[in-house]
């Protein structure tokens, strides 16, 4: 018995110790974009940030930015598409002069893959599903036993409107984002009961390199593709979207409302434009919502401008 109640002791002190130590937040994808800027905030708020990011060289801006700020940041090479990578990174975690905790985990590092369904290979399609999917679930699983000793800590998990809402020539991309955003739900049941919640964050178009970072598939590409038109559509949509984007530092900020609530919400929209959209889905029929979003883009035809 009086062991039992030693170990319960040990216990309380592990947590109150951990209470008073330095928060620390993992972000993937983090060379650029929201990944870069949420470092940032993240870390200008008083977290040990770990920036994580498949090419450290590519860390060189951030590295810079933290150190003419004093600010708490690591940049760390993480290949979330490689187990191996992750499981490297956090071994080397607890030799920092930190305290081997980690509270906020932000899965960030993705991309987007365009082109019609028919036009995108299997091996296209799997290497979105390894970075947009299975890498927030490989870094998950590797980050979940720490939070759960801890009795505490944040997932948030960065989707997009297009995890709620499809869109033409995306079909990949918005197959990652929904699966996401099921995945976040179902996880939040798991791991509640822990102390662990789950946030997401659904941007609408942010102006970030993801545009100039955009893969697409080789068959879309070639200009008898009978969907061309259809894909040179969607650029000019983007075009027009890009006018009316939130930043990067918008998306971070709502990432630090959502860890910082005492409860926070398990999804938060970001951008006008999304907000918008949300709303019309909601009003709307799925077949008035189908015809809205197909009107929308044959406006945005070149013949039609």
């Amino acid at each position: 018995m009086s062991n039992l109640r030693t170990r319960k002791n040990q216990n309380e002190r592990a947590k109150e110790n951990l209470k008073n130590e330095r928060k620390v937040a993992v972000v993937t994808g983090s060379s650029s974009g929201i990944g870069y800027a949420t470092a940032l905030q993240l870390a200008r708020s008083g977290y040990f940030t770990f920036a994580t990011m498949r090419n450290p060289e590519k860390g060189g801006d951030l590295i810079r930015a933290a150190k003419n700020e004093e600010l708490p940041i690591l940049v760390e090479q993480l290949d979330v598409t490689d187990l191996d990578s992750i499981k490297d990174f956090m071994g080397r975690r607890p030799a920092v002069k930190s305290s081997g905790r980690i509270d906020v985990l932000v899965n960030n590092a993705g991309y987007a893959l365009m082109g019609s369904l028919e036009d995108l290979s299997i091996g296209e399609i799997q290497d979105q599903l390894e970075t947009n999917l299975l890498g927030a679930i490989r870094v998950t699983q590797q980050v979940l036993p720490v939070m759960r000793a801890q009795g505490s800590g944040i997932i948030v998990n960065i989707s997009s409107a297009a995890g709620r809402i499809g869109f033409q020539g995306l079909s990949a991309y918005v197959a990652t984002k929904f699966a996401l955003e099921g995945l976040s739900e179902s996880l939040a049941y798991e791991v509640g009961p822990f102390g662990i919640k789950v946030v997401l964050i659904e941007p609408g178009v942010v102006k970030t390199k993801v545009f100039d970072n955009m893969v697409i598939g080789q068959a879309a590409l070639r200009k008898d593709s009978p969907y061309a038109g259809m894909l040179d559509n969607l650029n000019m949509a983007f075009k027009t979207w890009l006018d009316n984007a939130s930043t990067p530092d918008q998306v971070a900020a709502t990432i630090l409302q959502a860890i910082s609530s005492q409860e926070p919400k398990l999804r938060y929209a970001v951008g006008q434009d999304v907000v918008a959209l949300f709303e019309k889905r909601r009003t709307l029929t799925d077949e008035q919502f189908q015809e809205h979003m197909k009107n929308s883009m044959a406006s945005l035809a070149p013949n039609q401008r």
